[in-house]
């Protein structure tokens, strides 16, 4: 069973950043919560490999605000290709995803 709802990974270069972006979305109801943890990084970037210490962001909204959130985190990040990937919630507590829905901005069909 898939959800109206997905779980957004953006990575940032520092917490300052992170949080900039998690209140951001927050305040524009487009995520119900944003986590933030250090990760270490390794990528591939102009024929280099990276190693970078980042933050990664987790978002949980709707997937219906999925093209207004990457448009706002694209806006506000630094990166020239900012991951922004939404992994669909197949399944979850019900009393949860009602919470996510009175936290996000209404979606009108």
């Amino acid at each position: 069973m898939v959800t109206d709802y997905c779980v957004v990974l953006i990575t940032t270069p520092d917490e300052e950043l992170a949080k900039r972006i998690g209140d951001l979305l927050i305040a524009r109801q487009l995520g119900a919560c944003v986590q933030a943890m250090p990760i270490d990084s390794t990528y591939r970037w102009s024929s280099e490999i990276h190693h970078e210490d980042e933050v990664l962001l987790l978002v949980k909204t709707r997937t219906a605000l999925l093209d207004e959130l990457i448009e706002h985190v694209r806006e506000a990040h630094i990166y020239d290709a900012p991951e922004i990937i939404a992994l669909p919630i197949i399944g979850g507590s019900a009393d949860y995803l009602n919470w996510v829905d009175d936290q996000t901005r209404p979606v009108y069909r």
